[in-house]
């Protein structure tokens, strides 16, 4: 059974940071790219970053970009989200996810999802 378990978010202050963690199981995610995505009350779900299998590639959403770091291990099966100087538009429940097809930066494009993890951001 896949497995994408979120960890890492919390309450901060604007300012502030975190970082978030997901670890994949239950099968291999070998060229798979891992995506994190977020959901705001009354919002769709939105794209904030993506990685490649290799590392190399990588993007973010214009509203992250210079603040947020996406990483990943591969030998632990795990991605990273690296929230720095984070603002309270960034409150939201965050989802990492992963696509098959090696790269995407849509939602319909992932196949595996957690099941999120709070971040709130206080002013």
């Amino acid at each position: 059974q896949v497995q994408l378990v979120e960890s890492g978010g919390g309450l901060v202050q604007a300012g502030g940071s975190l970082r978030l963690s997901c670890t994949a199981s239950g099968r291999t995610f070998i060229g798979y790219a891992m995506g994190w995505f977020r959901q705001a009350p009354g919002k769709e779900r939105e794209f904030v970053a993506a990685i490649a299998w290799s590392g190399g590639r990588s993007a973010y959403a214009d509203s992250v970009k210079g603040r947020f770091t996406m990483s990943r291990d591969n030998a632990k099966n795990t991605v990273y989200l690296q929230m720095n100087s984070v603002k309270p538009e960034d409150t939201a429940v965050y989802y990492c996810a992963a696509d098959p097809s090696g790269w995407g930066l849509n939602v319909v494009g992932y196949r595996y999802w957690g099941q999120g993890t709070q971040v709130t951001v206080s002013s």
